[in-house]
């Protein structure tokens, strides 16, 4: 089983410096926009895909960190001081002396493979030609581009020491993805020795149609002749196309090419020809919700050996378990793995209703309250507390239900996020509030309650400081109930009218009063 136990990267896009560890198995590329998701697959794929053209084509400007840049032009601009990029791979016990060795950045012997960027020693003077320069003139075009083992030795494409594909969905529209797309499948599926035989077939095949079915047209024209297009844009590999009911996938809707391309690539190969790794890139895009649920049952029933998924989707990162994510964020340069997570509350992710967890573990600051009404009026109630706005203040509001709550803070207290709990004391504040807590509450966890036990939930608390508006709306008239029995027995309906109609007029319950100013500090 040929796995990537870890990717190192050195002077790379976002990471000046950045490692990360991965399970044999699902690994979960979950983070913000910018946060380097995207740019981890595309490392994976250049190493092992060991394509200097591939490189090229995306240019090293585009490749290297562009901090590690400014900082070198911004300085003396010495040679010697030139940074490299690198990006190691580092692979399970392989059992082969080509993988083997201590040529990696860490300098210990390991198996793995690698892509060095650096400047070219023969032209060492050329390069110091373009340093003197008094333009920001950095000199990309000088650097060489070598694939390595971590034993030293070279490698390129045509020798591929992990079977793999990659897959990015949001390139679904493009011709061109999808044939480089269908191309890296038949290379994955079909062995070097026999693509090179179909494809001399098949330009015999050609050959033979233009001298036998062509001959009657050619036959009587004199100095021109018709022929069939052959050579690299014109063959077997660039004429493929995946069928599905014999409609090929590019006439397919987008939704269902997202679909049938991920699906494909995880279907059972023949056990000699399994891939050992499938990069996805936002699988989730373009499919509908029930689409997306067959989607993750495809990739959890999986024969692909390890898998590696960048998403933006809670439905993927909770059913394939939050345990397998890796956590990247825009601000830090670290990741974090959810690997210690409790077991029971991933398994409760897991199997709950639709959820809002990414939303809550991309977060700096998050507020969970207990049901729709507190949720409906909660950013007028900010506002008029604060002055601000949530979205001015970076504070995310999650309704998650009062069984719920311990959940999420789990999650908090693993990634330090600061969170906020307002819920109801439900007639018991001590047992409800304080000790049914007590493990959870720290420096970025605090729970917030009415400590009167007669203030039993929030409708209560909001009637108590409100009544005048509350009667307003809610007077009994032709009902029997009256203004707070109404309230308590339509709970949503009352906040949204109380949000419509008198949202700068509403005054807040103390305890959610500390709970915003606590948030802020």
């Amino acid at each position: 089983m040929r796995t990537i136990d870890k990717v190192k990267l050195l002077n790379y896009k976002r990471f000046s410096s950045f490692e990360v560890s991965f399970s044999p198995d699902i690994n979960l590329l979950i983070g913000d926009n910018e946060a380097g998701k995207s740019s981890i697959l595309t490392a994976m794929e250049l190493v092992v895909g060991g394509s200097k053209n591939k490189v090229e084509l995306l240019g090293l400007e585009s490749l290297f960190s562009t901090s590690v840049i400014t900082e070198f032009l911004a300085g003396e601009k010495r040679v010697e001081d030139l940074p490299c990029l690198h990006i190691e791979l580092h692979l399970n016990e392989q059992g082969n002396p080509d993988l083997f060795g201590r040529n990696n950045l860490d300098g210990v012997q390991a198996n793995g493979l690698q892509l060095i960027c650096e400047p070219s020693e023969e032209l060492t003077s050329e390069i110091k030609q373009v340093l003197e320069k008094e333009s920001g003139n950095f000199p990309f075009e000088y650097y060489s581009i070598r694939f390595l083992t971590f034993s030293g030795e070279a490698y390129t494409g045509y020798r591929k020491f992990l079977r793999y594909l990659a897959l990015d969905s949001s390139q679904i529209n493009s011709e061109y993805a999808t044939k480089e797309y269908i191309k890296t499948v038949y290379e994955s599926i079909v062995e070097h020795p026999v693509r090179v035989n179909l494809q001399n077939e098949y330009r015999q095949q050609k050959i033979n149609f233009k001298d036998n079915n062509l001959a009657v047209v050619n036959d009587a024209l004199d100095d021109y002749q018709f022929a069939v297009r052959s050579g690299y844009k014109s063959n077997l590999e660039t004429d493929l196309t995946i069928t599905e009911d014999d409609v090929p996938i590019e006439h397919r809707g987008k939704g269902r090419q997202c679909f049938i391309k991920t699906e494909f690539a995880l279907r059972r190969y023949r056990e000699e020809q399994r891939l050992d790794i499938l990069l996805l890139e936002e699988p989730e895009n373009h499919l509908s919700h029930t689409n997306m649920k067959r989607l993750i049952q495809r990739i959890s029933e999986s024969q692909a050996k390890q898998l590696f998924i960048a998403t933006h989707s809670s439905l993927i990162s909770t059913r394939l378990d939050l345990r397998n994510s890796v956590l990247l964020n825009s601000s830090s340069p670290e990741a974090v793995l959810l690997n210690d997570l409790p077991e029971d509350t991933s398994r409760f992710f897991m199997k709950a209703p639709d959820n809002n967890v990414l939303e809550f573990v991309l977060s700096s600051k998050v507020i969970l309250v207990e049901g729709d009404a507190e949720y409906i009026l909660i950013d007028a109630i900010y506002s008029n507390v604060t002055g601000s706005t949530l979205e001015a203040d970076d504070v995310h509001v999650i309704s998650v239900g009062g069984t719920s709550f311990k959940r999420y803070l789990d999650l908090a207290k693993f990634l330090n996020i600061r969170t906020a709990v307002v819920r109801d004391n439900d007639g018991d504040h001590q047992a409800n509030c304080i000790e049914s807590y007590e493990e959870y509450e720290g420096d970025n966890i605090q729970v917030f309650f009415d400590k009167d036990d007669a203030n039993s939930t929030f409708e209560i608390c909001l009637y108590a400081l409100n009544q005048v508006i509350c009667d307003e709306l809610f007077s009994p008239g032709r009902r029997k109930l009256t203004p707070l029995g109404y309230m308590l027995k339509n709970k949503a309906d009352c906040a949204f009218r109380l949000r419509d109609e008198k949202a700068d007029q509403l005054i807040s319950p103390e305890y959610i009063r500390q709970a915003l100013a606590w948030i802020n500090e």
